[in-house]
């Protein structure tokens, strides 16, 4: 069943503005917003509701991708400005996408909702839209066996990717900006059943 109204969706990608963080594993929300850009040839340069923007129009819809340029930690602010601006609500509207440390790199989850499980990106859009009930999907960065070695998680999310991990993450930015088109043409089910099933079952992708 295809979305029922005309009105702006929302795509928005979590990441740390600044050249030092653009190839980091917590900036995989930003490379899929940009592989999308890439996708229908915009750049991602407007500035509004304390983000860098761009508009297409996707399954014969309008739709903003945004890029939050409060760092993660503040990324809230940024998506409840963005709802705001567009009169757009935040479970039919909006889709968000952030890097996954618990899930293994080269996959992915789409998810109608759920706690922030300790991102701090999700854990201040919850804050600041008093709800966890918002589409997203999560972006599969996770090290590989004993590569964290002693280091923080944190520390390994703000590292530059090696170019191995860079290469298995560029299949998987495919996989969400299909996943996001799946959410916006139909809905955030639609997308869970095909993308979620896909990767439980380890099936390659047709």
């Amino acid at each position: 069943m295809a979305n029922e109204t005309n009105g702006v969706f929302l795509v928005v990608g979590l990441g740390n503005p600044g050249i030092e963080y653009q190839f980091t594993p917590h900036n995989a929300g930003f490379l899929a917003i940009d592989r999308i850009a890439d996708d229908y040839g915009v750049q991602v340069v407007n500035r509004r509701c304390r983000a860098v923007t761009a508009t297409i129009r996707m399954a014969g819809r309008e739709v903003v991708l945004a890029k939050p340029e409060t760092y993660m930690n503040l990324s809230g602010l940024s998506v409840e400005a963005l709802l705001a601006e567009f009169e757009a609500d935040r479970q039919r509207d909006l889709v968000v996408l952030y890097d996954e440390l618990a899930l293994p790199l080269g996959t992915l989850r789409v998810r109608t909702g759920g706690s922030s499980g300790g991102h701090n990106g999700a854990n201040s859009i919850n804050g600041a839209l008093q709800s966890e009930e918002w589409a997203r999907v999560r972006i599969g960065v996770g090290p590989q066996p004993g590569e964290l070695s002693g280091r923080r998680g944190k520390d390994y999310l703000l590292t530059p990717m090696r170019k191995a991990d860079l290469a298995e993450l560029d299949p998987v930015l495919d996989k969400a900006a299909r996943a996001v088109d799946m959410v916006v043409s139909q809905n955030i089910k639609a997308a869970m059943n095909e993308f979620n099933r896909r990767e439980l079952s380890g099936s390659p992708d047709e």
